[in-house]
């Protein structure tokens, strides 16, 4: 049962009325729970004994954040499983996630600049965490090159799927790098084992945008896949009914 479910996201006609059916339920959840998380963290969530009201700016850094890895661990699975079985249905997924994950990690960038030009005095240091997620960036940017530079589709399938599984590595770097080394950057509060610091005026609305975040890029990732598989398919019969339909 579980080889036939895997099979059929070989098929792209399968996966691309399944994305269209389930945008819309992963959009609107999205919306939702981004508006009630910003409505709790801006407005009801009490301000910081430390950093004031300046703490704020985390409920969109911190889900930036972590789709930023969300998003990269995507891809580089998805590449991972077009190498091995050959699907062409799994690049799509990955050249779909590019964009998606490289403005989620440029967001948790600029965000993390302004929330650190006033607790750290300077909107940039070559601290573990923010160079590693840097490093991200340019692995996004690079991956997107590499699918621009050639003309063949597959070669540039193969290609850029390699560098996305190899770069994969990077991912645990930025997760334990506020572990392993000394970091100006925050610690882990929330995703950790044992009872998150945070309290639960400020905690509660934090997941709400973890998972808004989370459904929105879903959303948007599977309006992607659409578009990725109508231009790969375009000379298939279903293509032509789904665009006269």
């Amino acid at each position: 049962m579980a080889w036939t479910w895997f099979h059929r996201l070989a098929s792209p006609p399968h996966v691309y009325r399944t994305a269209e059916r389930l945008t819309p339920w992963f959009a609107w959840s999205a919306a939702i729970l981004i508006v009630a998380g910003l409505i709790g963290g801006l407005y009801l969530s009490p301000p910081d004994y430390q950093q004031g009201d300046g703490y704020r700016i985390l409920y969109v850094h911190a889900p930036s954040a972590w789709l930023s890895l969300l998003v990269y661990t995507t891809m580089a699975v998805a590449g991972g499983i077009g190498l091995i079985w050959r699907m062409k249905v799994a690049h799509a997924v990955a050249a779909s996630c590019a964009p998606i994950g490289a403005s989620f990690t440029l967001a948790a960038l600029v965000t993390g600049s302004l929330w650190g030009k006033p607790m750290w005095g300077t909107y940039w240091q070559w601290d573990p965490r923010l160079t590693s997620e840097l490093i991200l960036f340019f692995l996004y940017l690079g991956y997107m090159g590499l699918r621009a530079a050639f003309d063949d589709v597959q070669r540039s399938d193969r290609i850029s799927a390699v560098l996305a599984v190899v770069g994969v590595i990077n991912v645990p770097i930025i997760h334990y790098s506020v572990v392993w080394w000394n970091s100006l950057h925050q610690g882990p509060s929330v995703m950790y084992l044992g009872k998150p610091t945070m309290p639960p005026s400020m905690l509660v609305p934090l997941l709400i945008m973890f998972v808004g975040f989370t459904l929105f890029f879903a959303a948007v990732l599977l309006m992607r896949l659409r578009g990725e598989v109508l231009i790969r398919e375009r000379a298939a019969s279903w293509v032509r009914e789904v665009v006269h339909s």
